[in-house]
């Protein structure tokens, strides 16, 4: 129960769901199946403990997204307003062909 654990779940837990914003400029989401998403890069910086078994605040953001590729950048926070990661994302996205 060290805090690699906690670090690795939350690395794990950051993969899920940041690159879904990079559909929102264009008026679609997650659930959207016309689309096909692939991680080219994701990077992560730590900026002190937490325990990933608690709540965190997982603020996300889309600065680009054109091109077929997306960028997407998250805050993670404690519930006391700590800082603890900020996570950023590259992805490749393409409309299915049907």
């Amino acid at each position: 129960d060290g805090q690699v654990l906690h670090t690795c779940l939350l690395t794990y837990a950051s993969d899920m769901t940041l690159l879904d914003t990079t559909l929102l400029p264009h008026g679609s989401g997650a659930t959207d199946r016309s689309v096909m998403m692939a991680s080219l890069d994701h990077a992560m910086w730590f900026h002190g403990p937490f325990r990933a078994d608690e709540w965190l605040l997982y603020d996300q953001h889309t600065p680009a997204a054109s091109g077929a590729r997306g960028l997407a950048t998250g805050r993670v926070f404690t519930q006391d307003g700590r800082l603890v990661a900020n996570v950023v994302q590259e992805g490749l996205i393409r409309r299915v062909q049907s």
